[in-house]
């Protein structure tokens, strides 16, 4: 039960996400046109997901499946995410991302 209530407090939209961060996909908060389009791009729960470029004024680039994919930022931030576990494991233990 404590697990889940972390990994909850860990969700956070996409487009919070700093560039070369990797995360997983947890969910999506759109409705089923925008859910397809994105799983057609492999963007399906629990696929890793790299932040390419999240520049303030550009694009919006994450890298899913060997494929770099270009996204509107009210796009990203309909895409909840989680921070990767062995990213979290690897910080704790004092190493560098």
């Amino acid at each position: 039960m404590r697990q889940q209530q972390t990994e909850q407090k860990n969700i956070k939209p996409l487009s919070k996400v700093r560039s070369g961060q990797k995360v997983r996909l947890a969910g999506i908060e759109a409705g089923r046109g925008l859910n397809s389009r994105l799983a057609a791009m492999g963007l399906v729960p629990n696929a890793e997901i790299t932040v390419v470029s999240n520049g303030h004024p550009g694009p919006f680039v994450i890298s899913v499946k060997r494929s770099k994919v270009m996204l509107g930022r009210g796009m990203a931030h309909k895409i909840m995410v989680s921070t990767c576990d062995y990213e979290e494991n690897h910080r704790r233990l004092g190493g560098q991302s």
